[in-house]
């Protein structure tokens, strides 16, 4: 950025899910980014090993995570995450341990039309 040295230790991280709303001084000025890096959205395999990998501690079954991640076309890894907290939160509520019904029912929720504004905020390029 303008006024910093170039022996500065600073870094900016900048991170969206919409790069066409970006300011066009930022995005088109040479020098404002110095990379930019596209990360793809996980496909079905990767999906299943994110939802996975939130759970670890979890315990869901091998069938409830496939169906949330095939369920889950067009998110984000922070999706998953999401699917995985709200899963967990509603068996702590019921005050019971997370179970795969609680997958499949945090899956249809994230899923639901009442959903869309949540999915977008998540990353998610399905709607």
């Amino acid at each position: 950025m303008d006024g910093l040295d170039q022996d500065a230790d600073v870094v900016f991280l900048l991170t969206t899910n919409r790069a066409e709303a970006l300011e066009r001084a930022l995005s088109q000025r040479p020098g404002r980014v110095d990379l930019a890096v596209e990360i793809p959205l996980p496909d079905e395999a990767a999906r299943r090993r994110l939802i996975a990998l939130y759970a670890a501690e979890v315990g869901f079954g091998d069938e409830a995570i496939a169906a949330a991640a095939e369920a889950a076309s067009g998110t984000t890894a922070s999706y998953a995450k999401e699917l995985v907290r709200r899963a967990v939160l509603r068996a702590a509520i019921a005050g019971r341990d997370p179970a795969d019904e609680d997958l499949a029912g945090a899956t249809h929720e994230l899923q639901a039309d009442g959903a869309v504004l949540t999915r977008s905020l998540l990353g998610s390029a399905a709607d």
